[in-house]
């Protein structure tokens, strides 16, 4: 028996009200009506037909199949069981086909990442750091078998977006204030203050600079640095190693850079803390500013960061930046990049000889990782790269590295999608009493979107989802046809379609309108006053006009004229959407008009999964007959919306108020709405960034499921309570410090 429910507990309730505890579960699948279950009493399982033409009747024909009026009774059933077991077979098939496409399909990080991790360690990056990024790796690239130039430019990418460096030198130039150098003896900090004020000086002249210094401990210390200020023509301070900064400071008024060359200390000195007290000294701002020595043992330079940062905190400052010496001298680059990659710190120059100013220039990120995977040394016969088993259990207990990779997805996000921000703030309004909430929120949706991000709109379905008590909220699109991340809520908009599409028009500039149903009389009579651009979704059951004779849509279809096929995702699966066009007539729902409509464009679209070939669903369009652009993206874009009530509903669902808090419904809704529409886009989105951005965001947690677009919401939902976890903890902490 066949038994259809809206999903799989009504399914299942049906099954066990027909066979009771008994039932047998043959098969089941999701349909585009819900989730279909074949099932039959255990009992009554029989061994062949033969069997079935020997049982007496049931009372009722089953659900598969009709009886047909005058038929023999004990045929029908047998009618039935070669029905069922033409389904059963068909069931079988495509299980036996996901069984071979889930075996294909490499495990995450794989054969390739074993390569990967190899490239990198060959390199001179630490186990640590290829884990972290194999952990990453995309399911596009998990399968290939030899490291190609897009599996190189994949690894390039990863690396170089890891380590930050200043967009251009005027960042860092043209910013007043005081800059000190620390770090251990000999890593050449003395040259590099002379560097960096040649730099300066060549940008600004010599009046707004001047040098400190603080080592009063290495004979001629002080000389070395009054040489280079002769020669660079600006005055020199010498300061106390225990004398605070803001005792210079009337000395140095009208100086807008001050770079202080410090006394050399070893990482394991005390009094490195006492150090950089000094240098802060009472309110005073200083950047401080660490070098490493690309000369010196991994081992050695992570201890310099560790302890340097450690010494930094305790002195109530903060160190995030760095600058590394002795290029010239290093036989191996990636090491300290390492080192800097995995401590999040700012790289700024890179110094490679003595020459001044010559030998120091701007960090290139690119360019550096570069230089790294070209000098790459094989490693031992006796050295094997870890499996993908021990990449994932590593990289899993990398608290460091998944902290970097949580801001890196969050700095991506933000942008990639137009109005993030908003939706962030709306994730801000959890916790906040219930007035406050609506208070902010009123606040947020007045000026949303913002003037220049709407160009089109996609409109929700006036009715609720299945299931649940709200509708699905409606969606903007840029210029580039990106829906925006946080929708707008229906029950906020003005009443009646006319209305909305005006609203949209004066306030949004929304120039293109993406229906779900046929627009009614005015709205129809207003986009074609208008000559707007839209397109709606529509039922096969419409009925319209072609050649003077009326028929459904679906009726049509085989009189359509092929239109070639595209690729598409269809439920989380790459698809193919084969589409096919015919021109109707078509009257708006109510008109009065005694003409019979408006010319249109009608196109069919049969979804069909992209490796079996196997027809998933179909779907129908109008647009009118003078659309001046290209109707496929607006298709696309209504097909691939499809997701969105679902994927919003699933988010709802784990958004529980008794978990979250005081929580709005409204509030509740555009948190919900919001995961769905960056999950959706994230899903569809073809570009490299985005599949980069994907393969980092499944690597926080949400896992590689079958379904990618569910997986993208589940990690998405993550993120944010991480987020939010970390926000209210560190609010704690400035509350109670």
């Amino acid at each position: 028996m066949r038994f259809l429910g809206a999903n799989s507990r009504e399914a299942m309730r049906q099954v066990r009200a027909a066979l009771g505890d008994e039932a047998l579960i043959l098969a089941n699948r999701h349909t585009e009506q819900g989730v279909e279950i074949l099932a039959m009493a255990e009992s009554a399982t029989p061994t062949s037909s033969e069997a079935i033409r020997q049982k007496q009747p049931e009372p009722e024909a089953p659900a598969a199949q009709a009886m047909p009026t005058g038929a023999d009774p004990a045929q029908a059933q047998v009618q039935a069981f070669e029905a069922m077991s033409a389904r059963l077979l068909e069931e079988m098939r495509d299980m036996r086909a996901l069984l071979a496409r889930e075996r294909s399909r490499p495990e995450a990080g794989g054969a390739a990442g074993e390569q990967f991790v190899r490239v990198m360690l060959e390199a001179g990056f630490s186990p640590a750091l290829a884990d972290e990024v194999v952990a990453s790796l995309p399911e596009e690239l998990a399968g290939v078998e030899v490291l190609d130039e897009r599996a190189m430019a994949w690894l390039l990418r990863q690396l170089s977006k890891r380590l930050e460096g200043l967009d251009d030198e005027a960042a860092f130039m043209d910013r007043a204030g005081i800059v000190a150098l620390i770090g251990p003896t000999g890593v050449g900090k003395t040259t590099t203050t002379a560097k960096l004020t040649a730099r300066y000086v060549m940008r600004h002249g010599t009046r707004p600079v001047a040098l400190v210094t603080t080592d009063s401990f290495r004979i001629g210390a002080h000389e070395q640095l009054r040489i280079y200020s002769r020669l660079l023509d600006v005055p020199m301070y010498a300061l106390n190693a225990d004398q605070p900064v803001s005792d210079l400071l009337e000395r140095m008024k009208g100086k807008s850079c001050v770079i202080i060359d410090t006394v050399g200390m070893s990482q394991r000195d005390q009094r490195v803390i006492e150090q950089i007290g000094h240098l802060r000294g009472g309110n005073t701002s200083v950047r401080l500013v660490l070098l490493l020595n690309s000369a010196s043992q991994p081992e050695t330079l992570e201890e310099v960061v560790v302890r340097y940062r450690q010494a930094a905190q305790a002195a109530g400052g903060e160190l995030n930046d760095c600058i590394i010496t002795k290029l010239d001298e290093a036989g191996r680059l990636a090491p300290v990049l390492d080192i800097v990659m995995r401590h999040g710190l700012r790289l700024l120059f890179v110094s490679h000889g003595q020459r001044v100013p010559e030998d120091m220039a701007l960090a290139e990120p690119v360019s550096l990782i570069e230089q790294c995977l070209a000098n790459r040394v094989p490693l031992a016969r006796s050295t094997t790269s870890p499996t993908a088993a021990d990449i994932s259990s590593r990289g899993a207990g990398n608290l460091l590295g998944q902290g970097r990779r949580l801001a890196t997805v969050l700095q991506a996000l933000r942008q990639r999608l137009p109005a993030f921000d908003g939706l962030e703030a709306v994730w801000n309004l959890l916790g906040l009493p219930a007035s406050v909430q609506q208070q902010r929120l009123d606040a947020l949706l007045a000026d949303h979107p913002r003037p220049g991000q709407a160009h089109g709109m996609l409109w929700s379905e006036r009715r609720r989802v299945p299931g649940e008590h709200w509708a699905m909220p409606d969606v903007a699109l840029n210029a580039q046809g990106t829906w925006l991340a946080l929708p707008l809520l229906q029950h906020r908009q003005v009443a009646g379609q006319q209305a909305r599409l005006e609203s949209a028009l004066q306030r949004h500039d929304a120039g293109v309108h993406l229906m779900n149903g046929l627009p009614d009389a005015e709205a129809g009579d207003w986009l074609e006053r208008q000559g707007l651009s839209w397109c709606s979704q529509v039922r096969g059951s419409l009925r319209v006009a072609h050649m003077s004779e009326r028929y459904s849509l679906a009726a049509l279809e085989s009189m359509a004229e092929s239109a070639g096929q595209v690729r598409c995702r269809f439920r989380g699966a790459p698809a193919r959407l084969m589409l096919a066009t015919l021109p109707v007539e078509v009257s708006f729902k109510g008109s009065r008009r005694e003409r019979l409509g408006f010319d249109a464009q009608a196109w069919f679209g049969e979804i069909r999964d992209a490796e079996s070939g196997k027809a998933l669903a179909r779907r129908y369009w109008l647009v009118p007959a003078g659309l001046s652009r290209d109707p496929e993206p607006l298709l696309l874009a209504l097909l691939q919306a499809d997701v969105l009530p679902q994927l919003a509903r699933r988010a709802w669902q784990r958004l529980e108020p008794t978990e979250a808090g005081d929580l709005r419904a409204d509030v509740r809704l555009l948190m919900a709405s919001g995961l769905a529409t960056v999950a959706a886009h994230l899903d569809l989105a073809e570009d490299e960034a985005a599949m980069d951005l994907r393969a980092e965001l499944l690597g926080l947690g949400g896992g590689r499921r079958r379904r990618r677009d569910v997986a993208l919401l589940e990690s998405l939902l993550q993120l944010f309570l991480v987020r939010d976890a970390i926000r209210h903890l560190g609010l704690g902490e400035r509350e109670t410090g």
